[in-house]
């Protein structure tokens, strides 16, 4: 096999293994909400998830690819001997490797980090090993960091907001928080920020495919920026996500459904319309965002309106992920970059092995994972009437201090 169609083939398929971690990285975005209030089992949460992440194949635009696909600008790339693997397809092949394994680090320690950021920071920083600082288009970076500050901002002040609405009907309807209303609203509002999710993150996988394909000289273009991914492209990334929803990321769920704060079917979906609001208006701007922080900070923005406690401590933990995803994945990047560009054979070996002991490490992972039936097992308890009683088991012991508190067993609709 001509070894530059065997090096893109191979990249295409790091993408797609990209794209399912993202899913069950990311699972708990839609999910968390409706599997901390018991409005859907944990199972039948990631399948709807799985579709609605599947769905804007058929509907959705490529402006997000398009963000990505020109982070590097490709053409500025030197140039190799015939018969060589352009530096365009090494550099996302390290951006790639770059992406996933920090993608699995931090789903092993169960924390809520970007893939988002994690497949920009890798494409920044082997763009850099490849061709130098001019290599990278900071203005299409700068979108993304920006994006860092002013999605969960919105997302936050969207969900208190909500919540404070919620309240007022229900004072003046005396609508209760666990009621039948609220659930379906929240599954409802559930499934279009798993629509949200699908939208923006799927599109990230296509962007680097396309620009992949580009680089190899597969796909026709001026440039990086105009490029259209193939159906094929389109229909592969929506797949790769849903199937990593419904594996489904359970020590994330657990995270951010049972450790930031108390979460109530009312106080849940108005933590998902500040995630819609946020992740819809990213996706029509064309800004690859975190989806993963914009949902943590409605989750809080929530909580905080509603006048609950929040896990500080976890958000801290989450905070200095978010901010350490870009740089981390962008060195790792630049390192797995210089050995795809040792002499040959060297260079083949050494990636060789790389992409080995990755996916070695990752399968291992994933055989001793948190389970559907672990989280169902830490749900809150219901009452005879059928509502929820109690916080869940890490919230309802946290303060804002992170000291254990009393454990309470009901909490009105007034607070």
């Amino acid at each position: 096999m001509d070894v530059i169609l065997f090096t893109v083939a191979i990249t295409c398929i790091l993408a797609v293994l990209f794209d399912f971690t993202n899913g069950f990285h990311d699972a708990a975005n839609a999910t968390s909400t409706v599997i901390a209030t018991r409005s859907l089992k944990p199972k039948t949460a990631v399948m709807l998830s799985a579709l609605f992440n599947f769905l804007p194949a058929f509907l959705v635009g490529t402006a997000v690819a398009n963000t990505i696909s020109k982070t590097v600008d490709l053409n500025s790339l030197p140039e190799v001997g015939a018969g060589a693997v352009p530096l365009g397809v090494r550099m996302t092949l390290a951006a790639l490797l770059a992406a996933i394994f920090w993608n699995y680090f931090t789903w092993n320690l169960g924390l809520p980090s970007s893939s988002s950021h994690a497949l920009i920071g890798g494409l920044v920083g082997a763009g850099i090993s490849a061709g130098g600082w001019s290599a990278v288009s900071w203005e299409s970076v700068e979108k993304t960091v920006v994006a860092i500050f002013t999605s969960p901002l919105i997302a936050f002040v969207i969900a208190f907001l909500a919540i404070r609405g919620i309240r007022l009907v229900q004072r003046i309807w005396q609508v209760d928080e666990e009621s039948e209303f609220f659930r379906w609203a929240q599954v409802g509002s559930s499934a279009f920020v798993s629509w949200g999710h699908g939208s923006n993150d799927a599109q990230k996988t296509m962007g680097v495919v396309a620009a992949t394909l580009f680089a190899g000289g597969y796909l026709a273009g001026e440039d990086a920026s105009s490029l259209e991914p193939p159906t094929w492209v389109i229909f592969a990334a929506h797949i790769a996500i849903a199937l990593g929803t419904v594996w489904g990321g359970w020590k994330i769920i657990e995270t951010m459904g049972l450790k930031i704060t108390r979460i109530t079917r009312a106080s849940g979906f108005a933590a998902n319309i500040g995630a819609i609001a946020s992740i819809e208006g990213a996706t029509q701007a064309g800004i690859p965002i975190s989806t993963t922080q914009t949902v943590s900070s409605s989750i809080v923005g929530s909580g905080v309106g509603a006048k609950r406690k929040v896990n500080w401590r976890v958000m801290r933990d989450m905070a200095i992920a978010w901010f350490v995803t870009m740089p981390a994945a962008a060195l790792a990047a630049w390192v797995v970059f210089r050995f795809t560009v040792l002499p040959d054979p060297w260079s083949a070996i050494v990636t060789g092995l790389l992409i080995v002991v990755l996916l070695t490490w990752a399968g291992s992972l994933m055989l001793r994972a948190t389970t559907a039936d672990d989280i169902e097992a830490e749900l809150p308890g219901k009452s005879s009437s059928g509502a929820t009683t109690g916080y869940g088991v890490h919230v309802s012991e946290v303060g804002n201090d992170g000291k254990p508190t009393p454990h309470k067993q009901s909490e009105s609709h007034s607070d």
